[in-house]
């Protein structure tokens, strides 16, 4: 008999097996479902390295597990593998002629019967979603980085079934059937379900599919799945009439009760709120005046000739629009703690489209991107990088028209300035958020990545902006930072950069640290001699706040916070605390206190530099963040002379 390592093992190879084929599934002219699901699925072959890992430690004689689980760890990793292996027969149904609308074989009218495909995706995420939960992540020694990387995934899961709860109850007691049944006699037979039941028919018979349930098992599972939530109904119905009749509450009471809950709404802070649509800001951003607004409001008040900041009436020194990253992730964080989702834009952003005869232009132009005359192919990507900069209504109908897949071929073009107007179109299209997964799913990352390399620098300028326009999505920070070279490229280029490339490569190498492992990649790629070599140009103030801004995101990570210390960063950090501007002494201070936190060899490094002075200075006359960090680090001084 094989041993419970063994069986684990043979789990585990079936499943490196699944995720490589089904990442590698080619899902071109298939609806998007199966295009998110080949996303989704592929962002789980670092989880898979790292199981493989384990075994190979294990067949080294490398012990077991780190922790004991609380269950067999076969169960977890069959559970996974049985997910993954729907997944694959969704995919190879996608193209199989004999898949045709449930409905037709039942003779039940289109209008009334579930899209079989969206049945099959949604309950595709519930199962992978439980099967990532119920893993043993700790007892296959799987890292801190992985684990935060399967969260993303799993909260795209969540976000793409979480409006249909009704589906996920059944899904539950659906699987729940599958998991555990049982052959036997035939208790029932469908064509005879009573008609309340044939709906529910609907949305089981897709799924059954999908598992590949042999025909001689469907009437069964539909029986006991059916058998199963009259049993959940009668219980609720008895669990109803019991708080009923002992509840024992007087009318009056209940009355109140009803004031209380519809009064106990959530009141939006106003500075949450977009001054424009009076709405929950999803991505918020600071015009020229200093106001903040929601990016999609304020650009369409742009796009329609104001110059003036509608809040204030200011004239808008420039049409530039900056993240307000510390305002979102506030809204994050207060979502999460009131247990509401973070807000979504609509397609239109809140905007009715008006496309009057443009589409017929617009789509003349994006066929002349694939026309066999270079100089045709040039003015159709410069005409469409100027569409795309112009209005949100032009990025949605040149997307329509397929002008992504097509700007992503020429890339690749010999000719430089079709290459610049291609990656800037990108960009440009990138604004609506929609986009950014079309750009993704047409693969445009390791072309992008290839311009930053070898474009002209205006190329390479807007090549690091898309790259940082598309990792403001949180899956494609994991895409972006595992993809070879792109970390690198943008360190690069905020090395030898112009000042405007080295600006824009700093913000999305900023935003990408934001994802634990990408903080490794870019330390190991050299970023921290390009940031300090910024943080010691006087003559640029902003340069020095971009490289402590990157510093402070990368100390958190404990490799990171080394190779920050053993780059004699410290000397460079103190000497800002005693000539740099408020703001930049502030992050000086909050990056030297994370240094020296746990680490008596670094504050003692700080106390021989003399950086006493300048932090009880800096407790008298700086912002109140520089006071608390400036107060925390003398604190741990002070303790360091008793030791």
């Amino acid at each position: 008999m094989a041993t419970p390592a063994a069986v684990s093992h043979t789990s585990a190879a079936a499943l490196s097996h699944l995720i490589r084929h089904i990442s590698t599934t080619c899902t071109a002219d298939l609806r998007p479902e199966y295009h998110r699901l080949v996303r989704k699925v592929s962002l789980l072959s670092h989880l898979l390295d790292e199981i493989d890992e384990f075994f190979s430690r294990s067949e080294a004689g490398g012990g077991e597990g780190s922790s004991a689980p609380p269950v067999d760890p076969v169960d977890g990793l069959d559970q996974l593998l049985a997910a993954l292996r729907a997944a694959k027969r969704f995919l190879s149904l996608s193209r199989d002629a004999r898949t045709c609308q449930v409905a037709d074989s039942h003779n039940v009218a289109n209008d009334t019967v579930p899209d079989k495909i969206s049945v099959q995706f949604k309950y595709l995420m519930w199962q992978l979603e439980k099967a990532l939960g119920n893993f043993h992540y700790n007892y296959f020694g799987i890292s801190e980085e992985i684990q935060e990387q399967v969260e993303l995934v799993r909260a795209q899961m969540k976000r793409e079934i979480k409006k249909e709860s009704s589906d996920v109850k059944l899904f539950s007691e659906l699987h729940h059937v599958l998991t555990f049944r049982q052959t036997g006699d035939l208790q029932s037979n469908l064509s005879n379900l009573p008609d309340e039941h044939h709906e529910l028919r609907e949305t089981v018979l897709p799924v059954l599919e999908i598992h590949d349930v042999p025909d001689s098992d469907v009437e069964r599972i539909m029986q006991d799945l059916i058998n199963r939530l009259d049993e959940i109904k009668i219980s609720n119905s008895l669990t109803m009439e019991e708080k009923s009749t002992t509840s024992g509450k007087s009318e009056s009471v209940k009355k109140t009760q009803e004031k209380v809950q519809k009064g106990d709404t959530i009141t939006i802070l106003e500075d949450f709120r977009c001054p424009i649509s009076l709405e929950l800001m999803r991505d918020p951003v600071i015009v020229s005046t200093g106001q903040t607004y929601e990016r999609a409001f304020i650009q369409r008040w742009i796009d329609n000739g104001n110059r003036t900041c509608p809040k204030t009436q200011q004239k808008l020194q420039n049409t530039t629009l900056t993240p307000n990253y510390v305002l979102r992730s506030l809204i994050m964080q207060w979502c999460e703690e009131h247990g509401i989702d973070p807000p979504t834009r609509s397609k239109s952003d809140g905007f009715s489209l008006e496309v009057g005869g443009d589409r017929t232009a617009i789509e003349s132009i994006v066929r002349s991107l694939s026309s066999t005359s270079p100089d045709d192919r040039k003015s159709a990507a410069a005409e469409i990088r100027s569409l795309a900069k112009r209005s949100t209504d032009n990025r949605i109908l040149l997307a329509e028209a397929g002008a992504i897949p097509a700007l992503v071929s020429l890339l690749s073009s010999k000719d430089q300035k079709t290459q610049e107007h291609a990656v800037t179109s990108l960009l440009n299209l990138s604004i609506y958020d929609h986009n950014k997964e079309l750009i993704i799913l047409a693969g445009a990352i390791i072309p992008i990545v290839q311009v930053l390399h070898i474009g002209s620098m205006e190329a390479r300028e807007n090549a690091a902006a898309a790259i940082f326009s598309l990792s403001l999505v949180d899956e494609n920070k994991i895409t972006i930072g595992s993809t070879p070279g792109a970390i690198e490229a943008l360190v690069e280029l905020l090395q030898t950069g112009s000042t405007r490339g080295r600006k824009d490569a700093a913000t999305a190498l900023f935003n990408l640290c934001i994802y634990q492992a990408n903080k490794v990649r870019a330390v190991r790629a050299g970023i921290l001699l390009p940031l300090i070599q910024m943080l010691q140009d006087s003559s640029n103030n902003g340069t020095i706040d971009e490289a402590l801004t990157i510093l402070s995101v990368l100390v958190s990570h404990q490799e990171c916070k080394l190779a920050i210390a053993k780059a004699n960063t410290i000397p460079v950090l103190i000497d800002l605390l005693r000539s740099g501007q408020p703001r930049n002494k502030e992050n000086a201070a909050a990056i030297l206190l994370a240094l020296c936190k746990k680490d008596i060899e670094n504050l003692a490094c700080i106390g021989r530099l003399g950086a006493l002075i300048p932090l009880t200075e800096l407790t008298k006359t700086g912002t109140d963040r520089a006071k608390r960090k400036a107060t925390s680090l003398l604190e741990h001084l002070s303790k360091l002379k008793v030791m």
